[in-house]
């Protein structure tokens, strides 16, 4: 499988006066969080709301910026999140993905939406024991 891609819209939700951006994301599974460039960061005016240490592709330790809120919109799904700054691209991870209840689909090489939940994203909010 190749590299996928998706258009995403975010804002800040916290300043409605600023316009939002619709940017082409690479879809990363293998990441957890939402990453964007400084510049993005600046343009949205967020604050940072911690720092954390992450270990990126190349087994390498960074400390970098933890901003938000962010507002992420994909077609019909929305969710609001924090993002890592670092890179020179956005990067969509698994934990906004889980989030909207969106796929990358394999075989169409695209984020799609949960065919199983095509109006409504659902959720797992808690488990339940099971009885024997």
């Amino acid at each position: 499988m190749g590299l996928v891609y998706a258009e995403i819209n975010l804002s800040n939700p916290r300043k409605t006066d600023l316009k939002s951006m619709t940017i082409k994301s690479l879809v990363d599974t293998g990441s957890l969080h939402l990453c964007i460039p400084e510049h993005i960061a600046i343009q949205f005016e967020l604050a940072e709301l911690d720092r954390r240490e992450v270990t990126t592709a190349d087994g390498k330790k960074h400390l970098v910026p933890y901003m938000g809120p962010i507002a992420l919109k994909f077609e019909n799904r929305a969710c609001f999140t924090g993002a890592l700054v670092l890179g020179d691209e956005v990067l969509l991870g698994a934990i906004p993905m889980e989030d909207m209840d969106v796929l990358v689909s394999p075989a169409q090489q695209m984020l799609i939406i949960n065919p199983e939940s095509p109006n409504i994203a659902t959720s797992i909010v808690k488990a339940f024991p099971q009885c024997h």
